[in-house]
């Protein structure tokens, strides 16, 4: 798979990308991570990309020239922009994206990007959370590795990938390791029994009073289906 990433700021992923299963899916070849600056097609001899925006108002915008340049070579991929007015982040967008074979992201900076930009060079935005940070770096690090490790391959056991949170529209179950007390702090007497049926059931009752307990919106709309 392969992911371009438009930024002004390519060094913000220098160390994301070099660490666990990124790292490792990066130097495998699993996929590939190319990257492209909007200032290498700024105006003027100062590369410029932002402008203040028409209308009056706080901040600057980037310039839609500049970034036109950069994204229309990769028109064939899927474009997508960062903002705060996009689509949430779930994992059936990240499901989504694994199964491309050419993804781009385009971080946008500032008080955001010029509309024409959105209007006619992006094919989905895409918002991290209701809050609002510098730009879309942070996104698009998250993007990229939740995207990676659904990559085959690059998760040794693909198991692990298809039951978690969200899977089925429950968060996942408490789990638990060695020792079996810790401090006087049992591990729960049924993932000890060595009766799966059993097991399962607490998994699976577990989850839901997870997910009421703590997201009573995703019930809702598992409710609905």
């Amino acid at each position: 798979m392969r992911i371009s990433v438009v930024t002004l700021f390519e060094e913000f992923f220098d160390s994301p990308l070099q660490v666990s299963l990124v790292g490792r899916a990066l130097s495998d070849g699993h996929i590939t991570i190319d990257f492209h600056d909007p200032r290498d097609h700024g105006n003027g001899v100062h590369r410029q990309v932002d402008d203040a925006p028409y209308g009056g108002g706080a901040g600057m915008v980037m310039m839609v020239e500049p970034l036109a340049r950069t994204l229309e070579p990769l028109s064939g991929s899927h474009r997508v922009l960062f903002s705060p007015t996009g689509t949430p982040l779930n994992q059936s967008t990240l499901d989504r994206f694994a199964a491309l074979e050419h993804l781009t992201l385009v971080c946008g900076r500032y008080e955001g990007v010029d509309q024409r930009v959105a209007d006619h060079f992006i094919d989905e935005e895409i918002s991290l959370g209701d809050f609002v940070l510098l730009g879309g770096e942070v996104a698009a690090a998250a993007v990229i590795e939740g995207v990676a490790r659904l990559v085959p391959g690059v998760v040794g056991n693909p198991a692990s990938t298809e039951f978690e949170s969200f899977r089925d529209g429950l968060l996942e179950e408490p789990v638990y390791t060695r020792p079996s007390d810790f401090r006087g702090w049992s591990v729960p007497d049924v993932l000890l029994s060595g009766d799966h049926g059993k097991i399962a059931e607490w998994r699976e009752a577990q989850r839901i009073k997870r997910t009421s307990e703590r997201r009573p919106d995703m019930m809702n709309r598992t409710e609905g289906l």
